[in-house]
């Protein structure tokens, strides 16, 4: 479908952003002639008046540039054919590099002031991280010269735009065919409705044809995909660090503890999976389980819904939330926050953004089935917790780190979930949303610690100075398969080529906080909202006031208490449970 057939109410309205391209372009130019207007303070930081001033101004900018550049990444996203916004987006992300490139000497003269004087302005201003930051990473920067190098590196690191630009604008797949000969069009889009389909063999072409088609780009994507570990080692390495794990972990103020412990308890608890597999295989009616298979529905909800359906879906679900959450989800609807059904060439999958001081927004493909509605819900999650943190915090603590960013958006999964599976009395309808469940925790734990195995494999030998090729990254993906599924589920050759597909690749050891979200979610929907919903309210505002471990703790859920962790999987086995006795009872 062109994007030019859809309704406007069911696109969101960026004029918030710019009323026009004219606004933008206006913006940009002005902008533009700011870039040498700190020139004015270099060399005079010392001076702590000075030193606010510049921050000040710095911080009036910074918010200026994040509107434009989420302007032009956002018009991007609606069509990646759109060569007259992927032009605009170049021009503001070329500004942006001169500007962080003119900017390098504010940190420099920063890191000259004493660490108690910078724990002191932490407490005294509204820079609390800025300082906090340079106290804690002064060992970090590097010398003015080097960092002007470092900054003007951003603007040609181009892997993951590269994936991007070929992952939505070129990639066309082969149409699988069903069990009858007939094909279908496979898309990013309505990859899933076919794996989901009754008929097995379509389920089974359509997951050949799909990694197979990466599979024909194999070397490409694998030499992009080696040009990003390399960028991620490069910036490691320039910062001390032995590997970018380490560094991407001390980044976020998170803990390599946290992350060894949830890759060993995720593998421990395997067993979990496995005996959802054969729970599944048994409602399939089927004499062997295969991977081709896991998204198929024992009880297939035909079911379909208008946007106006969901949306009262998801505030049903979420009214443990409260009203002011209520009213907030209505506004997106009326606001037109959600760019809502696919079009031609548009970003194929699903996320929220937003810049400070302007509206979040979400961006879905929505095609009317229960999957659409709950990545309705969870985008809305993301939209929420930003409305919240940017409402209720300062620009500097109001943008929350990745390793939390998974959590409210899963909440919405999990309170959807709880409500449709509560509220119904339909055996099939409860099995369906019981399988929902333990494929959400498959897909959000099982698969993404996988991902998180794979993309430290990676990493490890390139930093480790071993060889690193296609075959390699594709023999140790299958083979990371064969132990997750384990050895009575049965694989198709082409899932060697799934890594290749993966975009959350190029934002290395982001997938692991998946498994932190749907952990941390379900221990919230069923520990702390029925005893304190206050806790996960305060939870969403409070952006980045304190390192993403302590603002968990203090929404109930302490990830180095080994209970939480192992209460998902210990739920997963009370739905097994439950499901297994509806299937005795025939």
């Amino acid at each position: 479908m062109k994007r030019s057939e859809i309704e406007e109410k069911y696109k969101w309205d960026l004029t918030e952003y710019f009323k026009d391209d004219d606004a933008f372009l206006k913006e940009y130019e002005s902008l533009k002639s700011l870039v040498n207007s700190f020139d004015k303070y270099k060399g005079k930081l010392s001076d702590k008046d000075t030193l606010l001033s510049c921050l000040n101004e710095e911080q009036r900018l910074s918010i200026r540039l994040g509107i434009l550049y989420v302007y032009a990444s956002l018009k991007t996203r609606e069509d990646a054919t759109n060569s007259f916004y992927k032009e605009r987006l170049t021009l503001v992300e070329s500004l942006a590099t001169k500007f962080s490139t003119n900017l390098t000497f504010i940190e420099i003269e920063v890191k000259k002031y004493k660490t108690s004087e910078l724990l002191e302005l932490s407490k005294s201003t509204e820079f609390k991280n800025f300082f906090k930051n340079i106290a804690k990473n002064k060992k970090l920067i590097l010398s003015e010269k080097e960092e002007v190098l470092l900054s003007k590196t951003s603007e040609i690191i181009g892997a993951s735009e590269n994936f991007d630009m070929f992952d939505d604008g070129d990639l066309k797949f082969d149409s699988p065919k069903d069990s009858n000969g007939k094909k279908h069009k496979l898309t990013h889009s309505n990859y899933v409705e076919l794996m989901q389909s009754d008929d097995r063999t379509l389920r089974k072409n359509t997951i050949k044809k799909l990694n197979g088609t990466y599979g024909k780009f194999n070397n490409f994507l694998a030499s992009n995909y080696i040009t990003n570990i390399k960028q991620d080692s490069f910036y490691a390495s320039v910062r001390g660090f032995k590997s970018s794990l380490d560094y991407s972990i001390y980044m976020e103020e998170a803990s390599r503890k946290v992350y060894d412990n949830l890759i060993a308890s995720l593998k421990k608890n395997l067993v979990v999976f496995h005996k959802y597999f054969e729970i599944k295989r048994k409602s399939l009616g089927l004499d062997k389980f295969a991977i081709y298979d896991q998204f198929a529905k024992p009880n297939s909800l035909k079911k379909k819904y208008t946007y106006q359906e969901a949306i009262q879906m998801i505030k049903n679900a979420t009214l443990p939330l409260g009203s002011e959450y209520q009213k907030l989800i209505d506004r997106a609807v009326n606001e037109r926050w959600i760019d809502l059904f696919p079009n031609d060439n548009k970003d194929s999958g699903a996320f929220s953004w937003g810049a400070y001081g302007k509206h979040p927004v979400v961006l879905t493909n929505f095609i009317g089935d229960t999957n659409s509605v709950f990545t309705l819900a969870h985008e809305l999650g993301h939209a929420m917790h930003t409305y919240f943190s940017n409402k209720n915090q300062n620009y500097d603590e109001a943008g929350y780190t990745i390793f939390v960013a998974e959590v409210a958006s899963i909440v919405n999964e999990m309170l959807l979930v709880k409500y449709l599976s509560e509220n119904s009395t339909d055996k099939n309808e409860i099995i369906y949303y019981y399988d929902h469940f333990l494929s959400e925790l498959k897909g959000s734990a099982f698969r993404q610690i996988m991902f998180a195995e794979f993309e430290e494999f990676a990493h490890e030998l390139y930093e480790n100075e071993k060889p690193i090729s296609a075959k390699i990254l594709n023999d140790f993906y299958y083979n990371l398969n064969k132990q997750y599924f384990g050895k009575d589920v049965v694989l198709v050759p082409e899932i060697k080529y799934e890594w290749s597909r993966i975009p959350h690749f190029y934002n290395s050891f982001y997938v692991y906080k998946y498994a932190i979200g749907i952990i941390s979610a379900i221990y919230i929907v069923y520990e702390v909202l029925p005893q304190n919903k206050e806790k996960y309210l305060n939870f969403l505002k409070s952006g980045s006031t304190k390192d993403p471990i302590s603002l968990l703790k203090d929404a109930g859920v302490d990830l180095k208490n080994q209970k939480v962790i192992d209460n998902a999987f210990n739920f997963a086995l009370n739905i097994i449970e439950k499901w297994e006795k509806i299937i005795n009872k025939g």
